[in-house]
Formats: structure tokens, sequence, C-alpha cells
């Protein structure tokens, strides 16, 4: 058997530094590391400007009508932007706290603790399992569960307990000692004593939530399981072993199957602790497990379409948040020497603007407020690779030259119909220009009870109809692994780049022999090609290839045309257009008001035939 990727780590629980040594942030009381002219003047201000907005205003409440809601009508966001307005206030107030010692922003820690710690659930109602067990709609506040939202409160409980402590024992004396209270019964003795959590991995299906959770629950350990050396250190290694298999699961090009959205909270929160465990270890730690994970630092910048744009396959927005912890890729990328996943995270290190943000969660804040290299990084250009293949997905994209988002950019896909936050898009192409999407995945809607659930499909974002892809004979793809590409080739060279692959097995029919496609962006005439044929075997039912675009469409049998980019099709078959308002805020915030679905009919070619689709850039 090989080794696993933290072989070497396992077993660093006997290595840990003294618990007030254990994070790589200087306590507030480090006048030198949290005086106000040391730190990003930015910020500061954005952070003192609506924490002062704050105190006109009460704390968030979430209710108990907040939190039923998930298992009345569906709704998750309104009880979770509750919380997480909640968190971001207490984060604010906690480095005014640290950046002026005044009494008053104590105060508004300490309020934010204790509601905190009176909070009947950390975890998040989608989460829970109470109403499985037994049919609550409120959380059982004697069996938490530890779930994102859990490890999240655990995690900012701990780095504010670092950073304020000797303020807060001076001020509020037994605060202290309620966050241990607290984060033990509902995150570490949990965390010891269950092996049932899908997030651990054991049954060999790992994902995001692996690293995102083992992250906070190390932070936790390292800090708040002090005078229980033997226990901390069994907490430690239990974590290093959940983190190997995370670690394990991720192939030797780095891709994330759940996308770029996802590698912030997954890949990433995997290298923040892993640098956080070297730290707590005294440095005792070699970096051979950072180097030989290298590979999946470049893959925020391999998914880089241009400017804010990112190919968004799964669950994610072609528009994500441009506020992502880019001090923590700038750390990776210096960890694993990647010049240019440094220059991507450093292209968003812009003179006058903040060097991070409150959303990314107070740890993640304060390690960007306190590292100096992250501080003193000149701007640097996303460096916009001219081909990225990535075997394990089978994801291509590809772009006429190096460093240049003008122009068309294609991106196309094979693999699989099971992948994590799964949608039916196997075969699907995006095709951007000036690196910006016009024939678009259209990414993920707000979160609802449907989304992971078994109706999730009956979303229209996660059906292969609202794809790039084919319906063949009113039939769209299937969800589960089996439905996958087959026979699939790239081709990358100074001529063009090509994904060339077998539709058929991604459709639930067995009537279908093949049905190929070829993806092709030519260099010399900067033109995208997608070349469909196939086979079927005699029988009725409307056959169309689709095409999903942003923005304003005028479509003729032949010829489409969105703005400056026109597509055109041999032979020219007959097409409608199907519009779809967009109602959900997360689309319309990417897309506007709607999508236009091109529809081009195939039915008449019968069982054989074929369509070349040409896209171009018109002057």
């Amino acid at each position: 058997m090989e080794p696993t990727p933290l072989a070497t780590w396992l077993g660093a629980g006997a290595l840990l530094v003294p618990p007030g040594r254990a994070l790589p942030v200087a306590p507030a009381d480090d006048r030198g590391a949290w005086a106000r002219d040391r730190l990003d003047r930015p910020t500061l201000e954005l952070i003192e400007t609506r924490a002062r907005a704050d105190a006109a205003t009460p704390w968030p409440a979430p209710r108990a009508r907040d939190w039923a809601r998930y298992f009345r009508d569906g709704d998750r966001d309104g009880y979770e932007q509750l919380i997480f307005a909640r968190q971001a206030r207490l984060t604010r107030a906690t480095v005014l706290a640290a950046v002026t010692l005044d009494d008053h922003w104590l105060d508004e820690v300490a309020d934010g603790v204790v509601l905190l710690c009176e909070q009947s659930s950390w975890c998040w109602p989608a989460h829970d399992d109470a109403y499985a067990r037994g049919g609550a709609v409120l959380p059982a506040v004697t069996d938490p569960f530890l779930d994102l939202g859990a490890g999240e409160v655990a995690g900012q409980l701990a780095w504010l307990d670092h950073l304020l402590g000797a303020r807060l024992d001076a001020r509020v004396p037994g605060l202290r000692a309620r966050i241990r209270h607290e984060v033990d019964r509902r995150v570490l003795t949990p965390f010891a004593a269950r092996t049932d959590w899908h997030w651990l991995g054991l049954d060999g299906d790992v994902h995001n939530w692996n690293p995102w959770i083992h992250g906070n629950v190390l932070v936790a350990a390292l800090r708040l399981a002090d005078g229980e050396p033997a226990r901390r250190a069994a907490l430690v290694d239990r974590v290093l072993a959940g983190l190997d298999r995370y670690a394990a699961s991720i192939p030797a090009d780095g891709a994330i199957d759940e996308g770029y959205s996802y590698w912030w909270n997954g890949a990433c929160r995997l290298f923040e602790a892993l640098d956080l465990l070297r730290h707590a270890t005294g440095g005792a730690l070699g970096d051979e497990p950072l180097r030989a994970l290298a590979a999946t630092v470049a893959f925020p910048h391999r998914m880089h379409l241009g400017g804010p744009w990112y190919l968004n396959h799964a669950d994610g927005p072609a528009r994500p948040s441009p506020h992502q912890p880019w001090a923590a890729l700038h750390r990776a990328a210096r960890q694993v020497s990647d010049r240019d996943a440094l220059a991507h995270a450093a292209a968003h290190r812009r003179p006058g603007s903040p060097v991070a943000h409150e959303e990314q969660g107070l740890g993640r804040l304060l390690r960007a407020l306190t590292d100096p290299a992250w501080l003193d990084a000149a701007p640097g250009r996303s460096p916009l690779p001219r081909d990225v293949w990535l075997p394990s997905t089978q994801v291509l994209l590809a772009r006429r030259a190096p460093g240049r988002a003008d122009g068309l950019t294609l991106a196309a896909k094979g693999g699989h119909n099971g992948e994590h936050h799964n949608h039916n898009d196997v075969g699907s192409v995006v095709v951007a220009l000036d690196g910006v999407p016009v024939l678009i995945d259209p990414g993920r809607p707000t979160y609802t009870a449907q989304t992971f659930g078994p109706g999730r499909y009956g979303l229209w974002p996660m059906r292969s109809g609202w794809h790039n892809t084919p319906t063949i004979r009113g039939t769209g793809q299937a969800p589960g692994r089996a439905y996958a590409a087959r026979d699939v080739t790239a081709v990358l060279d100074d001529d063009g780049s090509a994904l060339s692959l077998d539709l058929a097995a991604a459709y639930p029919r067995d009537d279908v022999r093949r049905w190929s496609r070829v993806s092709r962006l030519d260099r010399s005439t900067g033109e995208v090609s997608i070349h469909d044929s196939w086979e079927l075997d005699p029988g009725d039912g409307p056959t169309l290839v689709h095409l999903v675009v942003a923005g304003e469409v005028r479509a003729a049998p032949g010829r489409a045309e969105a703005g400056r980019v026109v597509v055109s099709w041999e032979p020219p078959a007959p097409v409608t257009t199907t519009i779809r308002e967009l109602d959900d805020p997360l689309l319309r915030d990417v897309w506007g008001d709607r999508l236009t679905r091109l529809d081009i009919d195939l039915t008449a070619q019968g069982p054989t035939g074929t369509l070349q689709l040409t896209v171009k850039e018109q002057a």
C-alpha cells in the first residue's frame, strides 16, 4: 500500500507547543503587533465603520420560526443569514477590541460570545438530524450535531479567546470558562465520541466538509483543550487522520470536482490546517505533505476566465464573491513555490482596498491582517494559462494565448454525473468572450431543502437541459456515476486545443449507440467549433442541442447572435428560444433578469446525423 499524503505527520499530537503559543497570531497584549499604524488602514476603516453602525442596532436574533422554516417550506437562507450576521458582528468587535483595548469593544465581544453560547444550536438547520431522528423542527440541544456551522463557531471562539484572553479575564471574568464549556460539549466531545459523521470520509466518500470542519476542530483543540495535554494530543491526532483521508482524495492534477467556489472551503482549508499544524508543533514537521499537494494550489488560477469570472462547474457561481481569502492562497503558493498561484493571489492585493474581509471568518481575517508577506505583496497579474487539462475531472480550458483574456475562451468537460455538488452536464461547454461567459453554465440557485434532497434534479439549473448538451428523443441526462463520458481524449497544441468524447452513456436510454462531440479552439482563427455526430437505433422523439446564452439574443435558422458573439450551425436546422426569467437572487446577481436557451432541433435528421457549430467574434 502506498503511503498516504500525511503519513509522515501522523502522531504529531505529541509534538505540540503549549496552548498559548499554538495559534500563529500575536495576542492583543502584543502592542507591537496590534498597534493601529502596523495594520492595514482600509481594512480597519471598513471594519470600524460597520462596527459603529452595529452599535445603533440590536444583535441579530434568530428565532424558532426561522429554524423551523427549513422543515416547513424548505427555506434555509433566512436563518443562516441571521447567524452569519451575528458572527460577522462579533468578528468586527473582536478586531476593534484588539486594536483599541477599549472596554466598549470588549463588552461588545462579551455580548456576542454569550449570545452564541446561549444559541440553541451552532448547527445549520439543513444539517441537523433532530427531524430525521424524531420529527422535531427544533434542534436537540442535548445531542448537538457537528456540522460546518458548529465548526465555524468553535473556531471563531478559539481565535477570539487566543486574541483577547487576558483582557477578557480582566473585564468579564468567567467568560472564557463558558467558552470552553460550550465548545467542549457541542464540538470537542462529540468529535471524539462519534464515528458516524458522514464528513469523516470513513466510507471513502470525502468532500469539502472534511477539511472545513477538521480545520476548525483543530483550532479549538489547540487553544481551548488547555489543562488536558493528553486529550489535546489525541484530538489533534484524530484531526490529522481525518485530514489525511481528504488529502488522499485529491487527484494528482489537483482538480476539485466540487468546482472553484468549493476549493476555498476544501483544499484551501486543508492547506490552512496543515500550516497551522506546522506552527503548533514548533516547526518540527517537514513540508513534504504540502509539496505533495502542490498541484491543487494552482486550481483557482487554472479555472480563471478573466476579471471576476471563473469556470463554474457544479454548485458554483460564474462570478463568485471577490472577497475570497486571497491571503491564504498567497501563503499556500509561497509554501509550494508556485509563482503563478502567487501572482493570481497578488492580483487581488490592490492598493487602497482591504486586505481581507470579515465574511471570510475571524481566523482568516486575523491571519491576513498579520501576514507581512501578504501586506507587503505588490499587485500582480493573473497568469491565465493558455491550456488547462485536468484528466481526473476531464475538464479542458483553452485560450488563444497565455496571459490574455481577450477573444474567445473554450471550456469543455467530460466526467460523470455523480460528482460532488453534481449537475447533469457531461459534455457541456462554456465559451467566454474577453473573459466573460456567453455560452454559459447557469450555476447554482439559493440553497433550499430541495437542493440536496430527492428533488434536486427537479431544479432546472441542475438538469442537462439547461446546460450546453443534447436532449436525445426527449430524454436528458441522468444523475449517478454510471452516467459518464467515454472515449475521452484531449489534444493541446499550438494549432488548437480540443476535447473529444462520447456522450451516449450519460443518457438513460438503450437506443443511443453513440453521440460523439468534439469541442475545439482554433488558435489561428480564434474560433470555437463544436462538432456532434450520432448513431441511434430507429425510434421517435424530439432530439435537440441546447445552448444557454447570457445577454440579448437574436436567433434564426442556422444562426444566432449575442452581442459580439455569433453562433452558426450546419446544417441550418430550425431553432426556437426559451426565455428563463430569473427570480433567484444568486442567479440574478450573476446574469441579470433572464437567460435565453437556444434549442436547435435535429429531429428531422433521424437516427444518424451531424451538427457543426461555430462560435466566432464579430467585429
